[in-house]
């Protein structure tokens, strides 16, 4: 998980980043564990996700 995402985030990085992130949050969500802090880090993967998507317009 990527621990700060702002605003100028530079998207020269999303072709690494966002396979990483990718990739932990499909380990967590094979895991089965419906423990809140473990929704809690798919809930800011997913959300980490979607901004990188949104802020550099990746359309996958």
């Amino acid at each position: 998980m990527i621990d700060n995402l702002e605003s100028d985030y530079n998207c020269a990085n999303a072709g690494d980043d966002l396979p990483q992130l990718k990739q932990e949050l499909a380990t967590l969500r094979g895991q089965g564990d419906e423990s809140k802090e473990t929704q809690e880090r798919i809930n800011r993967l997913e959300n980490q996700i979607s901004f990188i998507m949104n802020k550099c317009d990746i359309n996958h």
